[in-house]
């Protein structure tokens, strides 16, 4: 007897299908049912304890195929999970809908890296940063608090935004935000090299700045300063572009375009975050990749 045989006793009144059976009914294979069984995805109904045979019941049979198409979108299982066992269909929709954003994300990043990767392995990195509109722009003079971290690639983008995220808070304190955030680079920030990395939040009161810089004291390097109004060369990025390392084609950019105009450089290099990330889509320009120059 087989996993396939036709099922006898009490199970029948309970009008169980066989794996093969319901593996026909869902368009599906056994095999795929083993497998989402094992996955926690999709247990049978019943097993029988003599024989392990697994039987299903018709009513499992959009669970089943719900999983199926969800794993040809190569979504992650327990986010899978998350999605069968959504309580409502809006429900699930939603948790779909933030798992797709995520991949358009992704991939929207993958299409910048490998152009910028065409680029270097082509020779062709004119052709590449003549992709980027360079300009310049005066900026006043400005009070700034910041807070500076030594922080590897990798870990970068989650301290930019917490780091972002308190100084705006606390600039509340401090007259409010008088100006776009930013992000200094005072040295190279890889997957080898840890800066360190400065974020900065101009605001509107330096009195009440260094009081709450003296408030804080150094447990997140924190300073207050004030910036000396500067002449910036600039390119704005999209959300895609601002991953590394394909935002380095952008910081090249600029460079090879204040070389062409005899520009140099007169302090760190920088990122301006002049829209809010969180409603942003990958084509979206959030950023200004900057340096200061005469």
């Amino acid at each position: 007897m087989t996993e396939d045989a036709v099922v006898d006793g009490p199970e029948r009144n309970l009008e169980l299908l066989t794996i093969g059976a319901f593996a026909a009914r869902a368009r599906l294979s056994p095999k795929a049912l083993r497998l989402y069984d094992r996955l926690g995805l999709l247990a049978p109904a019943h097993v029988d304890e003599a024989t392990g045979y697994r039987y299903y019941r018709a009513g499992q049979t959009e669970r089943a195929r719900l999983v199926a198409m969800l794993r040809q979108l190569d979504m992650p299982l327990a986010r899978i999970a998350e999605v069968v066992e959504a309580d409502d269909g809006p429900g699930a929709a939603e948790l779909l809908g933030a798992y797709w954003a995520d991949v358009e994300a992704r991939v929207a990043g993958q299409r910048t890296l490998a152009e910028y990767l065409r680029g270097r392995l082509s020779g062709r990195s004119s052709e590449m940063y003549g992709k980027f509109t360079v300009e310049t722009v005066q900026t006043p003079a400005q009070v700034v608090i910041c807070e500076k971290r030594h922080t590897l690639a990798d870990e970068l983008p989650a301290w930019i935004g917490a780091a972002l995220g308190r100084l705006e808070e606390a600039a509340r304190e401090c007259g409010g935000v008088a100006g776009v955030p930013y992000v200094a680079y005072h040295s190279e920030v890889s997957m080898e090299s840890d800066g360190p990395a400065e974020a900065c939040v101009p605001v509107a009161d330096e009195a009440a700045a260094r009081a709450w810089v003296e408030r804080r004291g150094r447990s997140w390097e924190t300073a207050v300063r004030v910036e000396p109004a500067r002449r910036l060369a600039y390119t704005r990025i999209t959300k895609a572009q601002v991953a590394h390392p394909q935002i380095l084609a952008a910081f090249e950019a600029v460079e090879e375009w204040m070389a062409v105009r005899g520009l140099t450089a007169t302090g760190p290099c920088r990122e301006l975050y002049f829209a809010d990330w969180a409603v942003t889509g990958p084509e979206d320009p959030v950023c200004d990749v900057a340096f200061p120059v005469s």
